[in-house]
């Protein structure tokens, strides 16, 4: 049976608790329950050594994507954000195969050729995620963004936050209809909205999970799925392992259908 990769976003576990515990902690818990790709945040970092971070993460035989709540555009510059190379270098040092940032405001006069020459000499890659605001919430923006990443052949893809969606209104089957080409990293939450109308991150329902799977028909199959929603209880260990498993299953009717 065919098992797809997943990666945990560390804020899954509370930031109080994870700034508590420091990220390193979390390492050989993932790797026990089955996760492929660890996801550091950079908003809570406390005092990770990046060096003993990145060695314990090659021994636990795990990937890395260094996420930043940076904006890759800052609003009326034509440059990309001045912080980009530092906080590439840093997601380096902690051994980041991938820097995941927002978009920030794109516009025409953004200048794609300087931010491709600037991560042709880098060796981390660069994932532009949907976020939840106007600016970067929008399918319109990303898409504009993304047909001129592919005009400059940037190395640049997309990670499709499928909750992230809901914060603006979009329709995540419209956005994975016209943007999910690009995409070789998931993000996955529930959504649900509290009494106060403010909108929450869950774990999936059943109902979530068979659209997710419709999602991901219009995505590179196999990609990596993160996690990216309260993992919170007595066992953690047992709790990340139930939701791994689930979530390398998701997409396997695709699999059997293309083999039939």
């Amino acid at each position: 049976m065919t098992t797809f990769p997943v990666s945990i976003s560390l804020s899954s576990y509370g930031a109080d608790l994870v700034r508590q515990r420091g990220q390193h902690s979390f390492i050989e818990l993932l790797a026990n329950a089955g996760a492929t790709r660890i996801e550091l945040r950079e908003e809570l970092l406390t005092g990770e050594d990046p060096a003993a971070f990145s060695q314990a993460v090659q021994q636990h035989g795990l990937e890395c994507v260094f996420s930043s709540p940076m904006e890759l555009w800052e609003a009326g510059q034509s440059r990309p954000n001045p912080q980009l190379i530092a906080t590439l270098q840093r997601a380096h040092a902690f051994g980041a195969k991938w820097l995941k940032v927002s978009l920030g405001y794109f516009t025409e006069h953004c200048d794609l050729p300087i931010l491709a020459a600037c991560l042709n000499q880098q060796p981390v890659q660069l994932l532009v995620e949907n976020d939840q605001t106007s600016q970067g919430g929008r399918i319109e923006p990303m898409q504009r963004f993304f047909d001129k990443v592919e005009q400059q052949q940037a190395p640049i893809s997309m990670t499709f936050d499928i909750g992230n969606w809901q914060w603006q209104d979009q329709a995540a089957g419209t956005a994975a209809r016209l943007l999910g080409r690009y995409v070789t990293y998931l993000h996955c939450k529930g959504v649900a909205r509290r009494p106060d109308g403010k909108l929450i991150a869950i774990p999936p329902t059943d109902t979530d999970l068979q659209m997710w799977q419709q999602l991901m028909t219009h995505m590179p199959h196999g990609l990596t799925r993160a996690i990216e929603y309260p993992l919170q209880g007595s066992d953690l260990g047992w709790l990340t392992n139930e939701h791994v498993a689930v979530l390398a299953k998701l997409n396997q009717q695709q699999q059997e259908l293309s083999h039939v």
